[in-house]
């Protein structure tokens, strides 16, 4: 890249480039972005966001736009913002109700994004809502516990599942399903280990993998797989080195790939390989 930067995002385009926005460097907060192009492996500026900002959420929206929302500097951001791709500028878009970091995006069956939880002063159990065609934050039901650095995965029947977190310093076992078509959230069956700072991503066949994370006391090398459909949690075998603040890609060829963060000191620059075509 051209600037060194951590605690930003990365946001692959539908042309094919990555974007990435914001962050952090040393004692400075970004609002700097860049473009990797894979056809040439080089990288460019392009505009800077309205807003610097660090651990925000990135969300790919039906039109190919970039929705920037929240994060922090010295103090949590509610601003969210839009990159457009074809003119590689920014420009505002309505603000949260909440201003909040360490939440999640998600981008739902029917174009709305969902964020949810995060961090402002304490622990946050509210959610909302962006419609894209207004550029509006609605609130939607909040969860039934309060949350930060959870996963939230989009499932096939177009609930979402949050999973884990940290809430009153205290790692979370608890998981919970959204439901768009009515905003509601129900309680579901509790991961096998409280996690947070934890990877989840969906898989071929619908489950939810969850991989490693931080306990209350150590970092975690524990995997394990939701399926909703029984709402049963199963454990997968063990990473090879604990981590957390990794991540994780399901490829092509189904199987499933992850990649560096911390298992204490220095950080971890190995990574492993998981078979999701193995029962």
């Amino acid at each position: 890249m051209i600037n060194p930067r951590y605690y930003h995002t990365a946001s692959l385009l539908t042309d094919g480039k990555v974007l990435v926005a914001g962050g952090e460097y040393v004692v400075d907060y970004l609002a700097n972005a860049e473009l990797y192009d894979p056809s040439t492996e080089s990288w460019t500026k392009t505009g800077n966001m309205r807003t610097a900002r660090s651990y925000h959420t990135a969300s790919i929206l039906a039109n190919g736009a970039v929705l920037i929302a929240g994060g922090a500097t010295t103090d949590p951001i509610e601003t969210s913002e839009l990159y457009d791709p074809s003119t590689r500028l920014w420009i505002m878009t309505g603000s949260m109700k909440h201003a909040r970091h360490h939440h999640t995006a998600s981008v739902l069956q029917n174009e709305k994004v969902l964020v949810v939880g995060g961090f402002n002063d304490d622990d946050v159990s509210t959610a909302e809502l962006y419609e894209p065609l207004t550029g509006l934050w609605t609130m939607t039901g909040s969860m039934k516990d309060a949350r930060q650095m959870h996963t939230a995965s989009v499932l096939a029947n177009g609930k979402v599942l949050v999973a884990g977190g940290r809430s009153n310093n205290v790692a979370l076992r608890s998981a919970e399903l959204y439901n768009p078509s009515t905003g509601s959230w129900t309680m579901v069956s509790s991961m096998k280990d409280v996690r947070y700072s934890h990877t989840a991503s969906v898989l071929t066949d619908g489950k939810v993998l969850v991989v490693g994370g931080t306990s209350d006391n150590d970092f975690l090398s524990s995997v394990e797989s939701y399926d909703s459909s029984t709402d049963l949690w199963t454990r997968i075998a063990n990473l090879n080195v604990k981590r957390r603040w990794h991540t994780i890609s399901v490829l092509t060829n189904e199987k499933v790939l992850v990649v560096g963060g911390s298992g204490g000191s220095p950080f971890l620059n190995s990574a492993e390989l998981y078979d999701s075509s193995i029962k």
